[in-house]
């Protein structure tokens, strides 16, 4: 099984949620102003430093898969900063719902290197958003003066280390009513993939990964670069803009995920082929969305045995060696170029292996706007 029954009732527990009184939001119209774009990019420029040091935070034991590779990925790719993966403590990070890989540094050897902080953090979702370890490094970063980004339900951890109160934020769709309740000052942002205030970044669901990242891209080095590297990427816009009302959980989700889930004479492992340089892009969107499909997890298979090196410099942990893979339906290579497109390309081979209803909640939970999860 790829979810457990305990996943099933947080859907329909959210689904009752989302039945119950609205949280009072700070509606904003669905198209940006040019003043509010340029009082966004103004929050995002670097703090401290002119070329400045990026932590792209990880809990050892759980953190979201594309949460953490994508800005790591796109903001080591742009060569406007120093970007380093770090890890709570020594060994490898799990990714939720795949992947490991090492750390290329421990919050205290950052510390030791970055005594005065380091510029922006980045934090992913996390299997517990209440580590103490991770609570206080994220305190003393923002006394120092960084710029913390949490994607998606990496608000959920801002805000347990009291960053959020009295702030406006966004979060992911499924997480909005209970992280305003936790936190009755602040301010939910609708029609936003990225709020900032005052050095406090948050971004509704996982895939506002790639456009924030691109914001900050954009922020540090300018609109040229910015626009350089999404052309590299495969991306057209990476604008605040996002319709709020388009993503919101019902029966149909529910009973796709129950359905999915239960029938295990279905469930199977799909085999990930990986190799050296690998773009972190295209891995985390097609591994995180075979993933989440309630039928399949993705398995990462390399040819021979030891960790793999990414594009872009991590530490990959296969999963299986070919040979070990015989028998699993096998997903077609990653793509190198245009990356980003690897999420439609992930979910039109879920649409086709386990039906639209399928490839439409893994959309729903990536908070995506697939166009043709709306046919």
């Amino acid at each position: 099984m790829t979810r457990s029954n305990a996943a099933l009732v947080t859907l329909v527990a959210g689904l009752i949620a989302c039945t119950g009184a609205p949280v009072a939001p700070d509606n904003r119209p669905l198209t940006l102003t040019s003043e509010e774009q340029a009082e966004t990019l103004a929050g995002l420029r670097p703090p401290k430093r002119a070329r400045p040091v990026i932590a792209v935070l990880g809990l050892n034991d759980g953190s979201e898969t594309t949460d953490f590779l994508v800005p790591y990925g796109v903001l080591r790719r742009s060569g406007v900063a120093d970007v380093v993966a770090v890890g709570i403590e020594a060994g490898p990070i799990t990714l939720m719902p795949a992947l490991t890989l090492q750390p290329q540094a421990t919050v205290a050897e950052l510390d030791a290197r970055y005594p005065d902080g380091v510029d922006y953090v980045f934090v992913p979702a996390m299997h517990r958003d209440d580590e103490p370890a991770v609570l206080a490094w994220l305190k003393t970063q923002a006394e120092k003066g960084a710029t913390l980004v949490g994607i998606c339900e990496g608000a959920k951890v801002l805000g347990k280390a009291g960053l959020l109160d009295g702030r406006a934020a966004t979060t992911h769709w499924h997480s909005v009513e209970a992280l305003r309740s936790e936190h009755p000052t602040m301010r939910w942002v609708r029609n936003r993939r990225y709020v900032v205030d005052r050095g406090v970044v948050t971004t509704t669901g996982v895939t506002a990964s790639l456009p924030v990242s691109l914001a900050v891209v954009e922020a540090i080095a300018g609109r040229a670069r910015a626009e350089e590297l999404a052309r590299e990427l495969g991306v057209t816009s990476w604008s605040a803009e996002h319709d709020s009302d388009a993503f919101q959980l019902g029966w149909g989700h529910i009973w796709t995920a129950i359905g999915n889930t239960v029938a295990i004479w279905n469930h199977e492992d799909v085999a990930l082929p990986v190799e050296p340089g690998m773009d972190e892009l295209a891995l985390a969107f097609t591994a995180d969305a075979y993933s989440r499909t309630y039928r399949s997890q993705a398995k990462t298979v390399a040819a021979v045995e030891g960790e793999l090196t990414t594009a872009q410099g991590l530490q990959l942990v296969p999963d299986l060696v070919e040979g070990s893979a015989a028998g699993l339906h096998r997903l077609p290579p990653l793509p190198q170029e245009a990356p980003a497109g690897a999420l439609d390309a992930a979910l039109d081979g879920i649409t086709e292996r386990y039906g639209r209803r399928t490839a439409a909640f893994v959309a729903l939970q990536l908070e995506y706007p697939w166009a043709d999860g709306r046919k």
